[in-house]
């Protein structure tokens, strides 16, 4: 929340684990927003943080000065109890819910990431507290804040390839349990590579073709069990607790038809990452896991062409949607990666699950609009 004197919004984050790496760095970046605090289950793992942002701060981050540190909380509630206007969640998926109400009940605005929560009802009881206690809370990725997705959302709304009639999404991937430290809740209910990896295909999505209406498809559990082959925790056997396949049909409100299989049971693929085909041409999306990427269109009969970027935040800017958040706050306009935009990403997450175990088209009941595109011509740290 910027005052008009220039304050910056003071944010604290749960949850040291690897994504927060990231967010520290970007935080130090982005204007609007300081970080003041961190805590972690295991606290030893927030003071560890602290000294990690100390050290690579003018060495790998490349910042000039010193660095104002946060503080290393011994808990979470004393975190809660401190003067941080907007929490940052980054705990497992399992506890995103959970600790995103204790946040928004101690009077915190909450960003945290994905997925907004494990089903319907735990993101329901978000956006409930959250309107009770008259709270912002947002939700990763804001991926789709970046330069790629940007771009090709300005090239849909100027009407290059026409009207959106379908798209198609495809991640696949032998899983993750060969480089993660712990992987074992990518395996558990919540997890699996819808959850997983379908809120940063389905999110981007929703940006650039609006919200989706029904949702069919089939899925399947491929092995029972995973070996973890990543050094920590090396022969450790997984049981797998949710489908490792997962393809979909999805009818947007538009009247156009998207495809997306998610998986982590295939070896390689030479799939595009998203494809948009409208009624005068193509776009290729780039990846949607990242901020930047190559775009390229297709128009009518020529041949794919490539697109120069129309925005920044080319390199990975995870905070963004935190300090979109904030800012947001502050004009009192709606922020983009906001918990309704979250709450339809998982609508279309469980009813893919629901359609292939109930085989039959599951009806959505949530809408969302489209997040409104970030203007041209921002500079990185900037977001209004």
């Amino acid at each position: 929340m910027t005052t008009p004197n220039g304050r910056k919004t003071k944010v604290g984050i749960i949850g040291c684990g690897n994504i927060s790496g990231i967010y520290c760095q970007n935080f130090y970046k982005l204007r609007n927003v300081e970080l003041v605090g961190v805590a972690d289950l295991d606290p030893a793992r927030a003071k560890a943080k602290v000294e990690d942002i100390k050290a690579k701060y003018n060495t790998d981050w490349k910042l000039t000065g010193e660095p104002k540190l946060p503080v290393a909380y011994n808990s979470v509630k004393e975190l809660l109890a401190s003067d941080v206007e907007m929490v940052v969640n980054l705990t497992i998926p399992q506890a995103h819910a959970e600790v995103a109400i204790q946040c928004l009940e101690a009077g915190k605005h909450t960003y945290h990431e994905k997925p907004f929560g494990l089903n319907r009802e735990e993101g329901k009881k978000i956006l409930s507290v959250a309107k009770a206690k008259k709270l912002r809370v947002g939700c990763a990725p804001d991926t789709f804040l970046g330069g790629g997705i940007q771009t090709c959302r300005k090239l849909i709304d100027d009407g290059w390839i026409g009207k959106p009639i379908a798209a198609t999404a495809f991640f696949l991937c032998p899983g993750h349990e060969s480089w993660h430290p712990d992987p074992e809740f990518y395996y558990a209910v919540g997890g699996g590579p819808m959850f997983d990896m379908g809120p940063y295909y389905l999110t981007a999505l929703v940006n650039l073709m609006g919200s989706v209406k029904k949702v069919s498809g089939f899925a399947r559990m491929t092995y029972p069990t995973r070996t973890i082959t990543s050094a920590k925790k090396y022969g450790k056997t997984v049981k797998v607790e949710t489908p490792t396949h997962v393809a979909s049909t999805l009818q947007f409100s538009s009247g156009a038809i998207g495809t997306i299989v998610t998986s982590f049971d295939v070896y390689g693929a030479n799939l595009p990452q998203i494809e948009v085909y409208g009624t005068l041409g193509s776009i290729a999306v780039p990846n949607p896991n990242i901020f930047g990427g190559e775009v390229k269109v297709k128009i009518g009969r020529n041949e794919w062409a490539p697109i120069p970027l129309t925005h920044g935040y080319k390199e990975n800017s995870r905070g963004l949607g935190p300090a979109d958040m904030a800012a947001a706050i502050a004009k009192g306009r709606p922020h983009r990666a906001s918990g309704d935009l979250a709450f339809h990403v998982l609508d279309i997450m469980q009813a893919a699950l629901e359609t292939a175990e109930q085989g039959k088209t599951v009806e959505l009941t949530s809408t969302t609009d489209r997040p409104a595109a970030l203007p041209v011509g921002l500079r990185d740290g900037e977001v209004d």
